[in-house]
């Protein structure tokens, strides 16, 4: 009896993990490399292991040496519970063969397990700031082409490697369908053509790996009004922070707010190449990372992403706000739009833990080919009900690497 079990358990979780691998297109996309660090045994929920990011030093010019100090930085990746579904099964559903197991209750499991992995990874782009296209705004197969190549600009200004395969972009269902409408003549190899009615694949395009994804997320504008702008000048800065706060005023008294994700420019601030520092054409956009409310004087505190870095390595906007420069945000109040992903394979990081094996019960731990992640499934008797208790149990941790590598298009 328990090998019988051991074995349909073995087979579930086989086909379960290859389930889950083929529903997981941002995962596959995503860096991967702190899987090892992420997974020890010894890791406790909520530790955080901190990705140490590459030193940022600056050039100087004559033959008086001068020696910088190395700064590093590091980006963190949170352990947290698991995900899973379970069941409580009977002992007439125990007499389901393997396949209709899996077809009525594995299968099932991996899809929802699947959306919910990727939803927690499509979280990270309110942490994107850098955006192309006007939410209200619709795109067509002509302008969809613009507006997919300016996000590359924007990713490649910010030092994107031009490694070829590294980029994706990952659009929604009605976005998609624009594409695959008004641009299936672009995209090559022409063998690839007919994916795109099977699986949402659409091929190589702009240097992106182009996908369908139902989970990339809309945004909607916190409700603003009145005429925002910077409150003093903040001093030079050339420490490297995830966020910074900027002081505002001028927005209508006690009723703005904004939602975290919306995104803002500020007059006269302009973005720099991480580099050589050169300032570049685009005003730098920012992300707002916790809601806000203005005061009864319309005054507001924004905390943001990036932070203002006007010197040194870590360096990225042309100079400090002067006061009273204006501020925009992108879109109209309240406005609701759709978006598309583009980034690069280190924009985000997401890591897989192999979880414990139990003392008690059956369980067995199968790994998925395509993803890495490993499923485990788990199988013990429940004596006050006389009922199998079965469980499927996946654990993952994302994380925002190199935000600056990812650019959002809103599509509607």
């Amino acid at each position: 009896m328990t090998a019988n079990t051991l074995d349909t358990i073995s087979a579930i979780s086989r086909e379960f993990a290859m389930v889950l691998g083929n529903e997981l297109d941002l995962v596959k996309r995503v860096n991967r490399e702190f899987d090892s660090d992420f997974g020890v045994k010894s890791a406790q929920i909520g530790q955080t292991f901190n990705v140490r990011r590459p030193t940022r030093p600056t050039a100087s010019t004559g033959a008086v040496i001068d020696i910088q100090a190395i700064t590093e930085t590091y980006s963190p990746l949170t352990f947290g519970l698991p995900f899973q579904v379970s069941y409580a099964l009977t002992s007439q559903e125990l007499t389901f063969s393997v396949e209709d197991y899996f077809s009525k209750v594995a299968q099932p499991s991996a899809n929802v397990l699947a959306s919910k992995i990727e939803s927690e990874g499509q979280a990270l782009i309110t942490k994107v700031y850098n955006s192309v296209g006007t939410p209200g705004t619709l795109l067509t197969g002509a302008t969809s082409r613009t507006k997919v190549a300016q996000a590359l600009a924007l990713l490649n200004k910010n030092a994107a490697p031009k490694t070829s395969g590294r980029k994706t972009l990952l659009n929604d269902p009605d976005f998609n369908g624009v594409m695959t409408d008004g641009n299936s003549a672009l995209f090559n190899p022409q063998a690839e053509i007919a994916k795109m009615y099977t699986d949402g694949y659409q091929g190589s395009y702009a240097s992106f790996m182009v996908f369908m994804n139902q989970l990339v997320l809309p945004h909607t504008n916190g409700l603003y009004g009145g005429t925002p702008v910077t409150n003093g000048v903040p001093a030079a800065n050339a420490v490297w922070s995830v966020t910074g706060t900027l002081v505002t005023d001028g927005w209508t008294a006690s009723t703005t707010t904004l939602n975290v994700g919306d995104i803002f420019t500020i007059a006269g601030v302009y973005a720099v190449n991480p580099v050589t520092k050169t300032t570049l054409g685009n005003l730098q956009q920012f992300a707002v990372q916790t809601a806000t409310v203005t005061d009864g004087s319309g005054n507001s505190t924004i905390t943001m992403s990036p932070a203002l870095i006007s010197t040194g390595g870590f360096q990225n906007v042309s100079n400090m706000p002067a006061d009273g420069s204006t501020i925009t945000v992108l879109g109209a109040s309240t406005a609701v739009t759709q978006n598309a992903l583009a980034f690069d394979k280190d924009a985000f990081m997401m890591a897989a833990k192999l979880l414990e094996m139990p003392s008690v019960g059956i369980a067995k731990v199968a790994t998925d080919d395509q993803t890495g992640i490993p499923v485990r499934v788990w199988q013990a008797a429940d004596i006050r009900t006389s009922q199998e208790i079965m469980r499927f149990d996946v654990n993952v941790a994302w994380g925002a690497l190199y935000e600056q590598l990812a650019c959002r298009i809103a599509t509607t």
